[in-house]
């Protein structure tokens, strides 16, 4: 009888790591990974392993690099192309994420999981009607995973079969166990697509998902296939009103994303701040290193906690996630001091109030927001009508806004 074989210690590092890293202990994973790693350099597994690790702590560069190393070591393994496919879409690669999902697949044709990286690549990249093949394949391999309907749900409305979207959208809340951000999502899509009540604003989880996966690529989306003008366009109005690019001011950025309105609102600050919800886009604007701080926060709630912290507040496409903009108006008052200015953008469309569009932003009517902006305490400085940007090859009509806060009342 053949002696029993010693314990394989490189297995049983990565059982243990692989046990760690599925209890979500990251930190503790990923040093079993490293482990593992010093003995066996090339150790395929660990390396995507540790790869993804860095993918879930969003330090997408280092993802690529373990992850990229351990397609070099097993180039046909459809689990890691599968992975790095995943993490270049979510870095903003998309071309080679949809090449290197399309690889995958060739090798696992019924991985649901890469099919649905796949149709979002494709729909990020501006091809809703080809992501729809692959998204139909992932519902139908995964039936009940309430993220591939909505993904669905998302590029049919952008391919503008919206049936299918309303459907999709649908059988996403069926989903036993659903999520409540997930079907806070589901409900939004529907109202977008009139098939429910609008909200009074687009769940913050989407939004931040939304910019969090727009991140890597934001600027060169709007700046260059959208046209977007919007950072300039306010920071004119303020010059064209007398506002002094002297430096002097105490500036809030109100959804600042990556930086673009903060590098167009910097001639106007002694000190800049930013807020955003999306860790990505903050990520981004630190690198762009324009502001003296940044935050991570909901506008609602940050503001009525910071009691006249600021000359000028500017919110960018910000609004547009928000329908009842009377807390917002209520919050940038309180958080202004007495004589000090918002200059803001919204898009326009409707009358009589505000009403979500199928672009799953909301549309305001002028003449409420004076209103609206009166009984807050502000006084209109100045308005004008603009397009923000283009959207399906037509211009996107606008409203930018100028109030300043009343100093005798200090409302």
């Amino acid at each position: 009888m053949a002696p029993p074989r010693p314990p394989d210690p490189a297995a049983a590092l990565l059982q243990e790591a692989v046990a760690l890293h599925r209890a979500g202990e990251l930190a503790a994973a990923a040093a079993r990974y490293r482990r593992l790693l010093a003995r066996e350099p090339r150790h395929a597994d660990a390396l995507n392993l540790l790869g993804l690790v860095f993918r879930q702590q969003g330090d997408l560069p280092q993802a690529l690099r373990l992850i990229r190393r351990a397609v070099a070591v097993a180039p046909d393994a459809p689990v890691f192309l599968a992975a790095l496919g995943g993490t270049l879409a979510e870095a903003g690669q998309l071309p080679e994420a949809v090449r290197t999902l399309r690889a995958a697949l060739a090798r696992r044709p019924e991985d649901a999981m890469s099919l649905r990286n796949l149709g979002q690549a494709l729909c990020a990249l501006g091809q809703p009607g080809a992501a729809l093949a692959p998204l139909r394949q992932a519902v139908a391999l995964a039936p009940f995973a309430a993220e591939a309907w909505l993904a669905l749900a998302h590029a049919a409305r952008e391919a503008e079969r919206l049936d299918e979207a309303a459907a999709a959208a649908g059988r996403a809340l069926e989903q036993p166990g659903l999520a409540a951000e997930l079907a806070a999502q589901a409900r939004f899509l529907l109202a977008a697509l009139g098939q429910g009540p609008a909200p009074e604003r687009a769940p913050a989880a989407y939004v931040r998902e939304l910019f969090d996966q727009y991140a890597p690529r934001f600027e060169q989306e709007l700046a260059g296939r959208l046209g977007y003008r919007t950072p300039g366009l306010l920071a004119e109005l303020l010059r064209q009103h007398g506002v002094p690019a002297e430096g002097r001011l105490a500036v809030l950025d109100l959804g600042c994303g990556t930086g673009l309105s903060g590098r167009a609102l910097r001639p106007f600050a002694g000190r800049l701040e930013g807020l955003d919800l999306s860790p990505r886009m903050l990520a981004e604007a630190r690198r762009v290193g324009c502001y003296d701080a940044l935050h991570e926060a909901d506008l609602l709630d940050f503001l009525p906690r910071h009691p006249e912290a600021w000359d000028l507040l500017a919110a960018a496409d910000v609004l547009n996630y928000l329908g009842d903009l009377a807390p917002a108006l209520g919050g940038m008052a309180a958080a202004l001091r007495p004589g000090g200015l918002a200059a803001f953008s919204v898009e326009r469309g409707v009358a009589d109030g505000y009403a979500l569009g199928p672009g799953l932003r909301f549309r305001h009517d002028p003449a409420l927001l004076r209103s609206l902006a009166a009984r807050q305490g502000f006084h209109l400085v100045a308005e004008a009508e603009v397009v923000l940007r283009r959207e399906h090859d037509a211009p996107v009509p606008g409203q930018l806004m100028l109030l300043r806060k009343d100093r005798a009342t200090g409302a």
